[in-house]
């Protein structure tokens, strides 16, 4: 049986309990990577803002002075470069691919990078998509990361299934947005994670509110706040919200993710220090 402080990784653990049953799935990582933390950001469905949660939890590791990259692992919705202003074809050793860095050292793989066009449709079966993204981590080297993010399409789909068998996760985080059936889908994301005995370790409620520019009011445009009330049905401790950002809209549009303000990233500190395993 699992100690009560199972991490849900086996990836150094020695302990012969039930949950390594699965750890023969486990793809090797590159000789050259050192990863010490990998984390999923996940979400039960698409557009409540997944992949920039995925870009401000990195650019805030980099202004913590840590080591930070991404694995772009929505194949067919790559978004990652763009919002970092990265672009060009990656250079490969004999060691493996080298992951492209932004301006604010974030090392960076998606498929986009890879392609000859950018603009250029993923038009890829299952077995193909899930092959890339364990490609992702056996070919590419990442060199020594304090963590790695890896931002995954929405849903439960093989993606997200190979990601949580293939690589081993520390955990996960979850972003929603606050309406009704986001509340739903969180659930089903806490329990495949729950499924696949991957700890869940912050929840970030994005689009929670807009301020407004004259007066400073909260208004909740998608609803009251359902953040606390998930947050305590599935036992998750390290949450955050994030309201609607014209400015930081902007600036990702500009590929400057880097960039993005102290307002920004500011909230994600303490789902940060979970995906870290350290304690505020």
């Amino acid at each position: 049986m699992a100690e009560n402080n199972c991490s849900g990784s086996c990836s150094t653990c020695g302990q012969d309990c039930a949950s390594r049953k699965a750890e023969s799935l486990l793809e090797p990582a590159n000789p050259a990577s050192d990863v010490k933390r990998v984390i999923g950001v996940v979400s039960g469905k698409g557009g409540v803002g997944k992949s920039l949660v995925t870009g401000l939890l990195a650019a805030l590791a980099a202004r913590q002075g840590l080591s930070a990259g991404i694995m772009d692992a929505d194949l067919t919705g790559p978004s990652i470069p763009k919002m970092f202003g990265v672009e060009g074809q990656p250079d490969a050793t004999d060691v493996g691919i080298l992951p492209k860095e932004s301006a604010g050292g974030v090392k960076l793989m998606s498929i986009n990078l890879l392609l000859e066009d950018p603009g250029d449709p993923v038009v890829w079966r299952g077995p193909v998509i899930t092959g890339v993204v364990k490609q992702f981590w056996k070919d590419v080297s990442w060199g020594d990361l304090d963590v790695l993010f890896i931002d995954m399409p929405p849903g439960t789909g093989d993606v997200p299934l190979t990601v949580f068998q293939s690589i081993p996760l520390d955990g996960i985080v979850i972003v929603s947005t606050p309406q009704e059936l986001v509340g739903m889908i969180v659930e089903k994301a806490v329990r495949m994670a729950g499924k696949m005995n991957i700890p869940v370790l912050g929840l970030v409620e994005n689009m929670a509110y807009v301020a407004c520019p004259d007066c400073g009011r909260k208004i909740n445009i998608f609803g009251e706040s359902r953040l606390e009330k998930d947050a305590a049905e599935h036992g998750i401790e390290a949450t955050a919200q994030l309201p609607v950002m014209p400015d930081l809209a902007k600036l990702v549009d500009a590929g400057r993710m880097d960039e993005a303000p102290s307002e920004a990233i500011d909230p994600l500190y303490g789902v940060l220090q979970s995906a870290l395993g350290r304690e505020e």
